[in-house]
């Protein structure tokens, strides 16, 4: 009996010891001056990292944007299971459509945080009734696609700009111990109480929200987070009848690139969840 017992204590020790060990990454940047890829390992302790969820709506204005976040949200659901039972806590952050989670013990957790002073101000400069941070010169070309027309890529007809959307998209479970906000200073307050220190992105549009919303990219490097973003799990809004006049993912890798440039490097999520980088189906571009 003793041995047996003594046997099951070593085991979880053993597993709690698997759960804390770091995780590595393989994170890919660029340099501002040219086009090289660098790659650089990384180990992050997931129980100081967390993955913030953008705008992953249940429907979208573009019909064809609806269609790939469907397609995306059940492989990013799987990833979000294996990243929490790895340590890493999960912020949801569908912009404007907080409200319907008020009741929930996730949208409550972000309002119960304590209050956080941050190192410099977050950013105030509106748009579509939200605080946003907006390309900055200082540090970043133009981006290299043309969405000045919001970016619909379907062919048949273009979509009219009237934002469907009622809350996240329903494949993407809400976990106890998640939080749930789209506010800058709440999601600073969560990352703060918890001492996190790294911070992925993932979701969507990669040119757009998972940029300039007040808990995204260019927020979270302002403020000093070691950051990254999931290049598999993100889409991005481009019209290819725009320049450059490339496919949709293409105008889409070159979004990334321009981040990796200018902003943080970007990882795949094979790292957490162990199988292939998530694909859309309609890309149909030789593999790399």
């Amino acid at each position: 009996m003793y041995g047996a017992m003594k046997s099951f204590l070593f085991l979880l020790l053993m597993s709690a010891s698997l759960i804390a060990d770091p995780l590595t990454l393989n994170l890919r940047s660029r340099g501002k001056a040219d086009v090289a890829v660098a790659e650089k390992k990384a180990e992050w302790e997931p129980k100081k990292s967390a993955i913030i969820v953008c705008d992953m709506w249940d429907d979208h204005w573009c019909r064809s944007a609806a269609r790939r976040v469907t397609e995306l949200a059940g492989p990013m659901n799987e990833m979000l299971k294996k990243a929490r039972a790895q340590g890493f806590f999960i912020i949801h952050a569908p912009s404007s459509v907080t409200d319907f989670y008020k009741a929930t013990p996730q949208r409550k957790l972000a309002q119960a945080a304590p209050f956080a002073r941050t190192p410099v101000p977050l950013s105030k400069a509106p748009r579509w009734g939200t605080a946003w941070c907006w390309t900055d010169p200082k540090r970043e070309a133009v981006l290299p696609v043309d969405d000045s027309d919001m970016g619909c890529s379907c062919t048949d007809r273009k979509c009219d700009i009237v934002p469907p959307w009622k809350r996240q998209h329903p494949l993407i479970e809400l976990v106890e111990g998640d939080a749930l906000t789209d506010d800058g200073q709440e999601t600073w307050n969560l990352l703060t109480e918890r001492g996190i220190n790294h911070v992925i992105l993932c979701g969507v549009h990669l040119n757009m929200c998972v940029l300039g919303r007040p808990f995204a990219i260019r927020q979270q490097v302002y403020l000093g987070k070691t950051v990254a973003f999931m290049r598999d799990m993100t889409d991005s809004m481009y019209n290819p009848e725009r320049p450059p006049g490339v496919d949709h993912f293409t105008g889409h890798d070159l979004i990334i690139e321009h981040v990796e440039r200018h902003w943080c490097p970007s990882i795949t999520s094979n790292v957490i969840t162990g199988g292939k980088p998530f694909r859309f189906k309609d890309d149909n571009r030789p593999l790399k």
